[in-house]
């Protein structure tokens, strides 16, 4: 299949600049992979949809303030970090603009010396690994200077930063936000096991790589990017006891998707699922075949991005691109503060 294949066209003043006023009154569009049939309702439908014996997983990842600037200590000129991904040892490698004040070994204080950098290595693709220092726990510094990384296609301001969380994120390490969970509520998620539905919880930690476009044409030609991931024990479980017992094994998100699926494929068939974790490039589009999830729960997503194209692989290109279509007809509101999809 072709990057074009993927295209649709979507009117500007359909992306959400903002989340909803409430997390779980956002609209939902249910998508039988089946059937291709499509009906709308708000989020929280979702409780007449799941039934007991299904299992959602989430993704558990915490997006960091990941964007910071620092100034040089020898000139006090202003450069802008953005964390990428933690090599441990409190380095990371980061975006550094503009790139010519950072070389090797050129230091730069953060926060009014809450925090210093040093520059250890630059990178073949332009990238800086770059040594923290602090006398508190990092991410807690980083809570106090650092500012949320928003997509590029978000323009307006966030007044609140939690909004930009899901409301179980506990492990931090993203640059971008597991958007489909967003729509969930504490109270949503009680409601949801009341119901008999298990949740369980993954970790993917969302890299930039994941608004990266496809420039290949041919889309077998794309070389993904990797995220770390981690699938405890108790989580397999639930997958275990849910596939046994007939049930539906609905991600929540492409991240968890991707997890999930991920594990699957390093799993020997009729094997059941055990604890993992390791560095994702797992590709999926159409023709792939699924060996963990059931069903998916997410927004709508750029078009002939590799998210688009995993949503067809579960839902089927034609049932896909149909649905985009009357979305934008029925004017949903697109991407991560944009309504949500679910597919069964």
């Amino acid at each position: 299949m072709r990057k074009s294949d993927f295209y649709y066209d979507l009117p500007p003043e359909l992306i959400a600049q903002h989340p909803t006023e409430r997390r779980d009154l956002s609209r939902l569009l249910r998508l039988d992979r089946r059937s291709g049939a499509v009906t709308h309702g708000t989020f929280r439908d979702i409780l007449g949809i799941l039934k007991k014996g299904d299992c959602l997983i989430l993704n558990d990842s915490r997006v960091i303030p990941a964007r910071i600037f620092g100034q040089k200590e020898e000139t006090g000129g202003v450069n802008e970090f953005l964390l990428l991904k933690r090599s441990g040892d409190g380095e990371w490698e980061t975006i550094t603009k503009p790139g010519k004040r950072a070389r090797e070994g050129v230091r730069f204080s953060f926060g009014g010396g809450l925090m210093t950098g040093e520059i250890t290595k630059v990178l073949e693709n332009g990238n800086r690994m770059v040594k923290f220092e602090c006398d508190r726990e990092f991410f807690s510094v980083l809570d106090e200077i650092g500012n949320m990384p928003l997509p590029p296609y978000i323009k307006e301001k966030l007044a609140d930063k939690e909004r930009y969380q899901t409301v179980y994120s506990r492990e931090p390490g993203s640059a971008a936000a597991p958007t489909a969970g967003l729509h969930f509520t504490k109270e949503l998620l009680a409601e949801i096991e009341a119901l008999g539905v298990s949740v369980g919880y993954v970790t993917l930690h969302v890299g930039l790589g994941t608004f990266r476009p496809v420039k290949e044409e041919v889309i077998s030609d794309h070389i993904m990017h990797t995220e770390h991931y981690v699938l405890p024990q108790a989580t397999a479980d639930i997958i275990n006891r849910t596939k046994s017992g007939g049930g539906r094994v609905i991600a929540v998100g492409t991240t968890s998707c991707r997890t999930l699926e991920s594990c699957g494929r390093n799993t020997p068939v009729g094997q059941p699922l055990c604890e993992c974790s390791g560095d994702t490039d797992i590709f999926i589009y159409p023709g792939y075949e699924f060996t963990v999830i059931d069903g998916l729960i997410t927004n709508f997503h750029l078009p002939e991005s590799t998210l688009i194209m995993l949503v067809s692989a579960l839902a089927g290109y034609e049932n896909t691109m149909s649905a985009y279509k009357t979305a934008v007809e029925e004017r949903y509101r697109f991407f991560s503060f944009g309504d949500a999809c679910i597919i069964l």
